[in-house]
């Protein structure tokens, strides 16, 4: 055999060395850091997206990084709503919760969504505990204030870390379904994004990934050439006065830029469209999406 001249196959495996070879800095430089994810969109509906998903968690985990999952499931308590004769109603992109509403979001969340996401990570070989913001009273909230009565729909006041630290320390990966508490110990929905951002910042996590089903944020979403790759959150406000952010993009970038605020590193929001995003986001200079700055 000439070594010169490798085969096809030797010339995949120093591919493969190498890629493993360039992820290292990435790998040495979280390691021992929490990275929280906040899932959601088609990367929760689509099967192959998830297990990519799922996939990247376990593999993160794995070399040492904490990783957080937080997630919603508006589609699957739609559907459910649907099969039991009860409209959904929204209001500002948020849904109205009425108090059969809100035992049908605790249900589908905590009872099956996160037990589903529990049950694949173990199925591909991780370790996973699912949890949701009434265990050991994790999310406390207060009622959201809005023009529209939404209900049962709350703003996270205050974060008991104290369970996701213990799943952590025992090397599991925490999977949040984001409901909470009030005062009177009703339980409230939570959006998911407003979750994230809140658990992030109580853990003062590295990164903060919101999983969205876009590149990222557009100056004009007709141009693929005006994607921001990179925003100040002193920019933000100017943004949404000129109406580059708008409808269903402000919850995800206030998201981001709550997060800085409480003191997260970094947040950035990639397209969970694409398989493995997570990996090519964090294991990359670069990264895939838009980083809010401080």
């Amino acid at each position: 055999m000439n070594l010169e001249q490798p085969t096809s196959g030797g010339t995949l495996n120093a591919m493969k060395a190498q890629i493993l070879t360039r992820a290292l800095p990435y790998i040495m430089k979280y390691h021992g850091r929490i990275v929280v994810v906040k899932y959601g969109g088609n990367a929760m509906i689509s099967g192959e997206l998830r297990e990519a998903v799922m996939s990247d968690v376990i593999l993160l985990s794995l070399v040492g990084i904490k990783v957080v999952l937080v997630h919603g499931g508006g589609p699957e308590i739609s559907a459910t709503l649907k099969r039991m004769g009860i409209e959904s109603r929204f209001a500002g992109g948020l849904r109205v919760t009425d108090a059969e509403t809100a035992q049908v979001v605790q249900m589908v969340l905590s009872g099956k969504t996160n037990k589903d996401l529990v049950a694949l990570v173990q199925k591909m070989g991780g370790r996973a505990l699912g949890l949701c913001g009434l265990d050991g009273g994790m999310l406390h909230v207060k009622k959201t204030e809005s023009e529209v009565d939404l209900g049962f729909v709350g703003d996270v006041t205050h974060v008991d870390d104290r369970p996701i630290m213990d799943a952590l320390t025992a090397g599991y990966i925490p999977i949040i379904a984001t409901v909470g508490t009030g005062d009177a110990g009703q339980v409230y929905n939570i959006n998911a994004d407003t979750a994230a951002a809140a658990v992030a910042g109580s853990l003062k996590a590295e990164n903060l990934i919101v999983m969205t089903d876009v590149k990222g944020l557009m100056r004009d979403v007709a141009d693929p050439e005006s994607f921001i790759s990179s925003l100040p959150v002193s920019e933000v406000a100017a943004l949404r006065r000129q109406g580059v952010i708008d409808g269903g993009m402000i919850p995800k970038v206030e998201c981001c830029v709550e997060a800085i605020r409480r003191g997260v590193a970094k947040a950035v929001m990639i397209d969970g469209r694409i398989p493995h995003a997570i990996l090519l986001e964090m294991f990359s200079d670069e990264g895939i999406g838009t980083l809010f700055t401080r």
